[in-house]
């Protein structure tokens, strides 16, 4: 039997090519004509690494441009630089964090995908309404760039259309909603030929009532401007000179640069949000990643945890979907796997939100919280707490052996 999978993000092609692999027929439809949008998430963290490893693909995606990310590092007055995280003391090889656009990454999951003879993309294309029969849903209705309209029939429908999901939206499913202190707003500024020896920390920067994150990548800074929620309309009447003194005043180091910031249009604002479904599936319909879960930028995890979706989908359901129509119970079985570890990774979130942003974000502390550098300078371990977490996940998944190869 067949599967339609809308979104073809990160969770949305993993999905597709462990099930292709099954011999599942998939087809994933994907709105844009290709993946080249900024600042979607880029980091890989240690346990998609593994999992590329053991669907035999680690040696060709570790060919990819890429590089690796430092700790989060804090200047502490009197002491220096602090670090608060220790990724390098996690069991090698996964021991890292890879930065790499998200662009080179879906084209490979594409290109590794469209190997199996079962797998079909659709560019151009987007999931805009589902199909039911006697309550189940059977597939979806679809338009095309050009406004072509059809439907695609199939035993499993799968949401991986992110956090503003259409097919949540049509399923009349509603995520409870977490509250979040801040907005973030991405852009890149240059990074000079004298600075390639540059640790890959994650820098911050601090302010009154805002903060800054950057992350070093092969040619740029990729920077992180943290304000409060709701701030967008703001900040965009003060200007761009307004935003680049901000900048340079929390980072001093970016200040013979920010002059390359040519207005507002360079700066892209993230309506951040956390939420949850309290159930993740219909009859026929399974919402994964951000349509099940949206993630806060916090620790990075969203890429990561909605491709942990895919893997548990495709493991839990490959053998249904060989056999017919996955039950309701099946599908059940996708959440409960995956529920727990949503639950842990977004009470971290809310943990971060409440002791490192929202005391800056209010005006009560400026930097890093004491007692968090406190914990990371003299108690042993404690660095590699948040450095697992972070990197491997609670609960990380591994490929079924169905979908494993010998690496090439």
């Amino acid at each position: 039997m067949s599967v339609v999978i809308s979104g073809g993000g990160p969770a949305g092609m993993m999905l597709g090519l462990i099930l292709a692999r099954a011999g599942v027929e998939v087809t994933v439809l994907e709105k844009h004509g290709d993946f080249l949008r900024d600042f979607r998430g880029d980091t890989v963290h240690a346990s998609t690494v593994r999992l590329m490893d053991e669907l035999g693909l680690g040696r060709a995606f570790a060919a990819l441009p890429q590089s690796r990310l430092g700790n989060m590092v804090v200047p502490v007055p009197g002491v220096g630089q602090v670090s608060l995280s220790a990724f390098e003391r996690l069991p090698a090889p996964y021991n890292y964090i890879a930065m790499i656009p998200q662009w080179d990454l879906l084209n490979f999951l594409v290109a590794e995908a469209k190997k199996e003879p079962t797998f079909t993309v659709r560019m151009n294309t987007e999931a805009t309404g589902l199909l039911r029969e006697g309550g189940r849903v059977v597939g979806v209705r679809y338009r095309t760039r050009d406004g072509e309209e059809g439907e695609l029939r199939a035993a499993l429908t799968v949401a991986a259309d992110g956090r503003h999901s259409t097919l949540r939206r049509e399923a009349g499913l509603v995520p409870e909603e977490f509250p979040v202190p801040f907005d973030t707003w991405w852009f890149r500024l240059p990074r000079h030929a004298d600075e390639q020896g540059v640790p890959p920390n994650l820098a911050p920067g601090f302010g009154d009532r805002e903060m800054a994150l950057s992350l070093t990548r092969d040619d740029y800074f990729q920077i992180a401007y943290f304000g409060p929620k709701g701030t967008d309309p703001q900040l965009r009447a003060e200007g761009i000179e307004g935003f680049r003194a901000r900048i340079a005043r929390m980072m001093p180091q970016y200040a013979d640069r920010v002059d390359q910031l040519a207005s507002m249009d360079d700066v892209h604002v993230l309506d951040v949000k956390l939420n949850r479904l309290d159930r993740w599936y219909t009859d026929g319909l399974l919402l994964i990643g951000d349509a099940a879960h949206a993630m806060s930028p916090a620790g990075g995890v969203g890429i990561n945890l909605a491709i942990q979706d895919a893997v548990a989908a495709a493991t839990l359901l490959a053998e249904p979907l060989r056999r017919g129509r996955p039950t309701v119970a099946a599908l059940a079985r996708v959440q409960k796997r995956r529920w727990r570890p949503t639950v842990i990774m977004q009470r971290l979130q809310r943990v971060l939100h409440g002791i490192m942003f929202e005391p800056i974000l209010t005006g009560s502390r400026v930097g890093p919280p004491t007692q968090l550098v406190m914990l990371a300078r003299f108690v042993p371990g404690f660095r590699q707490i948040p450095s697992r977490l972070i990197a491997l996940g609670p609960r990380p998944e591994h490929a079924p052996a169905f979908a494993r190869r010998a690496s090439v």
